[in-house]
């Protein structure tokens, strides 16, 4: 039997007997989803070829970001072996607000309050970055609040006096000041602070593997930093706190510094 022969047996030999196992994926491969993972324990896996964190049963999370156009590309290595995925990502469509004739204060903040805002968004951007090993993510997660009208979605945009703004990464829901609010998904709470300048009262919970959940406008917080709290369990009140101009609750979902769109881990089946 020559070299090449050999070689294609082995390869032959090794796929019927040793196959590689196939990665179950949820979620939708679209802009702005968040996508659960499920391999073998013992997997490693890379995402557009940075290794991320796989649980002790297989699971692992990941998103995808609102503007992503390229593909992306899975990578699993077991038993030696290696299986490449390549998932094309469907484009969504958002929603577009033109407001013009605003007074320029309720554009752009005066600029005495710039170092505030900058330290605001070094705990926030602290708070994202952090990989625990909890694999709270890979449960179903709950809505915030029971009774609410929705009031504002992921991705869309306004454009106030012809100047672009940050789109919206959250989803907004109008309730009553002080509806009870209660936490998503069980993790640990690794921001709490009553008064951010844009945010307000701001809660950040980390459900591991770079998943967090992000509570703004808050009235009353009842938790501190490095409490672990379960899922439902009340975290304070909905208020109207920070730049909200009236009673609502923002969330966000990340994935490290990745902004996903929350419905996509709400509706997740």
């Amino acid at each position: 039997m020559n070299l090449i022969k050999l070689t294609l047996f082995i390869k032959i030999f090794l796929l019927i007997f040793f196959p590689v196992i196939a990665i179950e994926f949820k979620g939708k491969f679209e802009q702005g989803s968040f996508i659960l993972g499920k391999t073998e324990p013992d997997a490693k896996i890379y995402i557009d070829n940075k290794k991320i964190r796989v649980s002790k049963d297989g699971y692992f999370a990941f998103g995808l970001d609102r503007d992503r156009k390229n593909d992306v590309q899975i990578k699993q290595v077991l038993k030696g072996k290696s299986e490449v995925y390549v998932k094309k990502i469907l484009k969504r469509e958002y929603k577009i607000q033109r407001i013009d004739g605003l007074p320029p204060k309720q554009v752009t903040p005066p600029p005495e309050v710039f170092d505030r805002i900058k330290k605001d968004n070094i705990l926030i951007g602290k708070a994202r970055s952090i990989d625990t090993n909890y694999d709270f993510f890979k449960d179903k997660f709950i809505y915030p609040l029971e009774n609410y009208i929705v009031t504002g979605v992921y991705g869309s945009q306004r454009i106030l006096n012809g100047k672009p703004r940050r789109p919206h990464y959250g989803i907004d829901f109008h309730a009553s000041e002080g509806t009870p609010v209660k936490a998503m998904m069980s993790g640990e709470v690794t921001l709490a602070e009553r008064d951010m300048y844009f945010t307000g009262g701001t809660l950040i919970f980390d459900h591991g593997h770079g998943i967090s959940t992000l509570f703004m406008h808050m009235k009353d917080i009842n938790v501190k930093v490095g409490q672990k709290v379960k899922k439902g369990e009340v975290v304070g009140t909905l208020g109207q706190s920070g730049r909200a101009t009236g009673p609502h609750l923002d969330i966000r979902l990340n994935w490290f510094g990745v902004k996903l769109d929350p419905v996509t881990i709400l509706n997740l089946n």
